[in-house]
């Protein structure tokens, strides 16, 4: 039986959705994929089940990602895959709802916010709040950002990235930028397509991805390859080609270029004091695209400073919104704080 209070920190993720419970860890890790039935509209599959239905489903059955870009794109399907998730991890037999606490990209408007809360409340939260997902992320990363001194750290998901610098348990300067390892997927299957006239699905553009992707040029190394399988584009007919790293960074090269130059322009804002404490401590990756070899290696030479990999970069988000809920005074004492500046930065512009 659970406690009175059982708190749910949830990563609310494009790609995959983890739940952490206080006391037992992250308890979940599957796909933010439903599958329905089109014409009564109910749930057939969730999650990894879900996922293995994606481009392989009769016509009345359609398999599909809630989210798209780190917000909800279909509030009713987000709303039965959280209820599925939360009776999964906590039972059907719950005598008290649970405390839920969500994240959000940083960039979301405040209809997005509020309907991030009103699906966790719907899908069986007493209460539900939301965080920041970089503030999450560097919460999960074990990173003390209560004391007076700077931190940055950058989120890649699915969906989105998110940069912050953070400090006195708060963030000052941030950015969210809607590319993260969905556009990458993309990327690879267009690049595929226009230079092998091959047409891959989104699972297999993720293999590749994981499997092959550099975020380097090879150089004088030895790229990386492997065996993929589509539809020839000319014949109709199954085919398949080798695929290389080379290839794949030459499909992911501009997104990667545009993740790099939002870090710039966060650490250009920075206030220099704040910069200074980034210099000595560097910039911490997290997310699944912080698992994209050698991305860590464009970033230090891109920036000259030090850039290191969180040790569990996928359960970051999730494992700092479960957090969340303990320091819920110090969090709510930032989020005045930030009200407070907002308004008087516009009271001063308003003259």
């Amino acid at each position: 039986m659970f406690r009175l209070h059982t708190d749910i920190g949830i990563d609310l993720g494009t790609a995959n959705v983890l739940v952490f419970v206080k006391g037992r860890g992250i308890v979940l890790r599957e796909p933010t994929v439903v599958a329905m039935d089109k014409n009564s509209r109910k749930v057939i599959a969730v999650g990894d089940e879900a996922r293995r239905m994606l481009g392989r489903t009769p016509g009345n059955i359609v398999a599909t990602r809630p989210l798209r870009d780190g917000v909800i794109a279909d509030y009713d399907v987000t709303e039965k895959m959280l209820r599925y998730f939360i009776s999964k991890v906590i039972g059907k037999r719950l005598l008290f709802r649970p405390r839920v606490m969500v994240c959000i990209p940083s960039g979301v408007t405040g209809v997005e916010e509020r309907a991030v809360k009103q699906a966790a409340v719907q899908s069986g939260a007493s209460q539900a709040y939301v965080i920041e997902e970089a503030l999450a992320a560097a919460l999960g990363a074990g990173l003390d950002i209560s004391q007076p001194g700077g931190t940055m750290v950058v989120d890649i998901g699915g969906g989105t990235t998110d940069i912050a610098v953070l400090s006195l348990g708060g963030i000052v300067q941030s950015l969210s930028l809607r590319v993260g390892g969905d556009k990458f997927d993309e990327a690879i299957i267009k690049y595929v397509r226009r230079q092998f006239s091959l047409a891959i699905g989104e699972r297999t553009a993720e293999e590749i991805k994981i499997e092959v992707a550099d975020a380097l040029p090879s150089g004088d190394r030895q790229p990386l390859s492997m065996l993929v399988r589509g539809r020839d584009l000319v014949e109709g007919l199954p085919k398949e080609i080798v695929i290389t790293s080379e290839n794949v960074y030459q499909a992911i090269k501009e997104h990667l270029q545009s993740i790099v130059g939002a870090v710039k322009e966060v650490l250009e804002q920075t206030p220099p004091e704040l910069a200074a404490d980034i210099v000595d401590k560097g910039i911490v990756l997290t997310g699944g695209g912080a698992m994209l070899r050698g991305f860590d290696k464009l970033l230090s030479m891109e920036t000259g400073l030090n850039v290191f990999q969180a040790e569990d970069p996928l359960s970051c988000v999730a494992v700092g919104t479960g957090r969340a809920l303990t320091m819920l005074h110090v969090l709510n004492a930032q989020q005045k704080r930030k009200m407070i500046r907002k308004a008087i930065k516009q009271k001063v512009f308003a003259g």
